[in-house]
């Protein structure tokens, strides 16, 4: 039987999920060195204490294993999910049984998400963490007086980074956020290697299809399409790329794949999957003249990239064929399925981005709210990226976990890098 699971500090599923919790969590740490080795450091000099973090992001084993190496470099936690399917119950139950701050269940309604990232605010927060930015817009939106006391924030995905470059652009911005999403081992890691794995895996535990021969269209030739499109290929799949950037389109081509527009794409693909970050990607139109049986997925941080609300209206029949699973019948007579109601079928149907890489992209947000901290972005309400000397230094652990080793320069050779004298 369920024991209760909501108290002044937390509300969660189901409490009595902790232990089993706890275990994933472990597990996570066990794939996590740079993370560990940073835990180890920073528990001794404590360059978080005296903050308080209110944190919104996929409440996952990973995550849960960031907020307690905050935690351990001294800062104080509260935290709610940046989605409301990400949610995993047993890790959010693990971190409430050992005096986390969390508000988050799997299968949130909109009010219950955002009444759950304004609680995260209840104890005016000195620092802010993102995925999405919703946090940062429901400060400025509805508690801006909260802003006095926030040294900055950070921002994990790029759909985030978009809303908040926009924002400072147009002088909004009350304090200034680091864009973890543009470090080069965020961006050229997790979002290529974490999303390409994470997305195809969600899909597969959605539907359990065979990838080998199907047709795979992939919206958006990005970090993250290219990401899927290359292990779509790898598991047999033949590819196609939909893009509306000219340059991006021709990579895609002289990289191997097919590039169509949707339009096109819509009557041979088998599987669909966006990744753009933008909305109406695949429209309802799209989707009537699409094959009977395609799957249809999203990978992007918001469900608009594809038409849900108008193909759930316009549908004949809708039923739940499998967990995250939609099999809807369209007026024509054909059968789609929808994945996870059109959210980011990685965390929605699976598990989200495998440890290792979670590893590197956490570790970049311990730093970033390590430096502001100490203030060494200013006040201006800005947005801004960590110095490269972190990547090489998270790089660094991370090629010593794996036992490699890289050369280095002579000073010789350092020398010839910065000569303008020396020619043929």
């Amino acid at each position: 039987m369920a024991q209760a699971s909501e108290t002044e500090t937390f509300k969660v599923k189901d409490i009595s999920l902790a232990d089993e919790g706890r275990m994933r969590i472990d597990w996570a740490e066990s794939r996590m060195p740079i993370l560990m080795a940073l835990k180890k450091r920073f528990s001794q000099t404590k360059p978080l204490a005296g903050m308080r973090i209110a944190g919104s992001l996929h409440v996952t084993k990973e995550t849960a294993v960031l907020v307690e190496t905050l935690i351990a470099a001294g800062a104080d936690i509260s935290w709610s999910g940046c989605n409301p399917l990400s949610t995993n119950d047993a890790v959010s139950a693990a971190l409430a049984a050992v005096g986390v701050k969390i508000w988050a269940w799997h299968g949130m309604n909109t009010e219950e998400y955002y009444w759950a990232i304004e609680k995260t605010l209840d104890f005016k927060p000195t620092l802010t963490l993102d995925d999405g930015a919703d946090l940062i817009f429901r400060v400025h939106s509805k508690f801006p007086e909260l802003a006095n006391d926030i040294l900055g924030g950070t921002e994990e995905t790029t759909t985030g980074v978009h809303r908040l470059k926009a924002m400072a652009d147009d002088g909004k911005m009350k304090y200034p956020v680091i864009a973890v999403n543009d470090s080069p081992i965020k961006s050229h890691f997790d979002n290529v290697y974490g999303t390409g794995q994470s997305t195809l895996d969600g899909i597969l535990r959605a539907t359990s299809i065979l990838y080998a021969g199907k047709n795979v269209v992939i919206a958006g030739y990005g970090q993250c399409g290219s990401g899927l499109a290359k292990n779509a290929k790898g598991l047999g799949s033949s590819v196609i790329i939909t893009e509306i950037e000219p340059v991006t389109a021709l990579k895609a081509i002289l990289d191997g794949f097919r590039v169509m527009t949707m339009e096109e794409a819509a009557k041979v693909g088998d599987v669909f999957i966006t990744a753009t970050g933008m909305k109406d990607v695949i429209t309802m139109e799209h989707i009537l003249s699409m094959k009977n049986g395609a799957i249809i997925a999203n990978t992007g941080h918001y469900d608009v990239e594809i038409q849900v609300g108008r193909l759930l209206k316009e549908a004949k029949s809708v039923r739940t064929i499998r967990p995250n699973n939609e099999e809807i019948t369209l007026e024509n007579g054909n059968k789609v399925y929808l994945l996870a109601r059109g959210r980011l079928v990685n965390l929605a149907a699976a598990e989200g981005h495998p440890s290792e890489v979670m590893d590197m992209s956490f570790s970049l947000q311990l730093m970033a709210l390590i430096a502001l901290a100490e203030n060494k972005f200013g006040r201006e309400g800005k947005v801004s990226t960590l110095p490269y000397d972190i990547d090489t230094e998270i790089a660094t652990i991370k090629l010593e976990s794996m036992g490699m080793k890289h050369d280095v320069l002579t000073d010789d050779q350092v020398i010839y890098l910065t000569a303008y004298e020396e020619g043929t």
